[in-house]
């Protein structure tokens, strides 16, 4: 899976569960959005969608630091990663 498909997907998750049609990549999701730690959780069941996957207690505790869409696609290549075996995606 690509950088491009990550973010793609990421940005659809971003318009069809939040109603943000434009986020920019390195905008602070807090400050710019206020987005929230409900915001967060929804996220993280939409990435679990996504990958077709649960993630773990710590996967989530990792994801706790995340503020713009380019983390939360740096996260997202991580965990494609693991998942595929160490392969590098």
């Amino acid at each position: 899976m690509t950088r491009e498909e990550i973010t793609t997907e990421i940005l659809t998750i971003f318009r069809s569960e939040f109603e943000i049609e434009h986020p920019g990549l390195d905008d602070d999701l807090r400050e710019t959005y206020e987005f929230d730690s409900v915001d967060a959780i929804e996220l993280l069941i939409g990435i679990e969608r996504f990958l077709k996957s649960e993630l773990t207690h710590d996967e989530k505790k990792s994801a706790m630091g995340i503020r713009t869409i380019n983390q939360i696609v740096d996260y997202v290549e991580g965990l494609v990663r693991v998942r595929e075996g160490g392969a590098h995606a």
